[in-house]
């Protein structure tokens, strides 16, 4: 039966951070939510042989990316053959396995995508607990000593292709995007006991109301201050849209074409940067000035660019410059008030994971285990390529002076030697 469970001892005090600032990479993307760090002293160069400051072996399966907080890095895992879903967290100092936590177990594993897995959704941390997303299988929260807070399983929707949403947290709701082929909505849960706040079906799916394939979206929203007003940004099939964060309801959106959306909006410069599609596999960027209620006007659309647009990892703004690359390996950097392109050269290999930035410096992870570091600006410049073993899908983290990298078998953490 599915049911929110309280794991709590009668008396237990929550001391709540009214956001994510206890952390030093605190969700998916980083402290935004939107790729940038401002740590200083990251390596520009490393191989197996080189600033590794250590490597450790991950059990089971997940593309889920790290997150830091304190001495502990948190990822998910599946094991089992996806029958038991698990929390892992690995001590930032040392990488030696913490907590290999089993938070969820099902015996109706489902089919996944095959670059998907059961594990794929980013924790997100509040700098005392650590709350992890299996998608329709459910949700719960952790706290930094491995103990179970609560679980929700009362959310179901049907998702093929398996998870990818992760998480967010806004002051005391943590929002979760599930947008399957029988069900699409939002919903904000109480991060102190698991139970429904609020719950949004989505809106503006007529076209497609016969096909629920046609229906699925894997993107993770973005709260933003629009007009003074708080507002969750989400993208779905079919359109964009914002939420009043407080009670769900929809205040604005914007139709496209198109489903399976995956990357993470921006926001900058007065405008929201999301990915849809102008049809079917043809994806686009849209540049939005975000106001208003009900459908955006036209002059709310500020620019869109199609063409050499990803699917899966989502684009980094950086200042005036908005940087892009494709599942396949072609990268651009794009005029941020105008779409222009301001330069296009092709990276190589197939990429799922987000780029970050760090100073002057853009690092692309591709999914064959090459980083591409280039630095930020209107002219193509390769700093450095950095090779290592194995696959990675999970986007790259960043605490302290050190890079954390996430491949199909093993967590790196990436620093030059400083005499430890």
């Amino acid at each position: 039966m599915r049911r929110v469970t309280l794991c709590l001892l009668a008396g237990l005090l929550f001391l709540w951070s009214p956001s994510t600032s206890r952390a030093q990479w605190p969700q998916f993307r980083g402290p935004d939510g939107q790729g940038h760090s401002n740590a200083k002293g990251v390596p520009l160069r490393w191989s197996e042989s080189q600033s590794v400051a250590w490597k450790t072996t991950i059990p089971g399966e997940g593309w889920s990316s790290p997150v830091i907080a304190g001495n502990q890095v948190w990822l998910t895992s599946s094991q089992k053959g996806g029958k038991s879903l698990r929390a892992i967290c690995v001590d930032r100092t040392t990488g030696g396995l913490v907590h290999n936590i089993e938070v969820l177990t099902t015996d109706a594993v489902g089919p996944k995508h095959v670059q998907n897995g059961y594990a794929s959704p980013t924790p997100v941390l509040d700098g005392k607990h650590v709350f992890v997303h299996f998608g329709s299988r459910g949700t719960a929260c952790l706290d930094t000593d491995g103990k179970v807070v609560w679980k929700n399983t009362s959310l179901p929707f049907v998702a093929p292709q398996g998870a990818a949403s992760s998480p967010i947290l806004h002051e005391d709701k943590l929002i979760l995007c599930c947008d399957g082929t029988d069900s699409q909505f939002l919903a904000a849960l109480d991060k102190r006991s698991g139970s429904v706040v609020w719950k949004q079906p989505r809106k503006h799916l007529e076209r497609v109301s016969d096909k629920g394939f046609f229906k699925m979206a894997y993107s993770t929203p973005l709260v933003v201050k629009v007009d003074g007003v708080t507002q969750l940004v989400a993208t779905s099939a079919e359109h964009v849209a914002a939420y009043d964060v407080k009670t769900g309801k929809e205040v604005w959106w914007m139709p496209y074409m198109g489903f399976s959306l995956v990357g993470r909006p921006s926001f900058g410069n007065g405008m929201l940067y999301v990915v849809g599609s102008i049809k079917l596999d043809h994806h686009a960027v849209y540049a939005i000035r975000p106001g208003g209620k009900g459908k955006i006007a036209d002059n709310q659309l500020a620019w869109h660019r199609s063409g050499g647009i990803p699917h899966v990892p989502s684009p980094l703004l950086v200042g005036k410059e908005l940087y892009v690359v494709h599942d396949k390996g072609t990268t651009m950097c794009l005029d941020a008030l105008s779409g222009k392109v301001a330069w296009k050269n092709r990276l190589g290999g197939n990429f799922r994971a987000s780029p970050i930035q760090v100073e002057d410096r853009i690092y692309f992870c591709n999914q064959e285990g090459k980083t591409t570091v280039v630095r930020a600006g209107r002219e193509f410049k390769v700093m450095a390529t950095n090779q290592l073993e194995g696959s990675f899908l999970a986007s790259p983290a960043v605490a302290g002076r050190a890079l954390f990298l996430r491949s199909d078998t093993h967590l790196y953490r990436i620093e030059e030697n400083t005499g430890r």
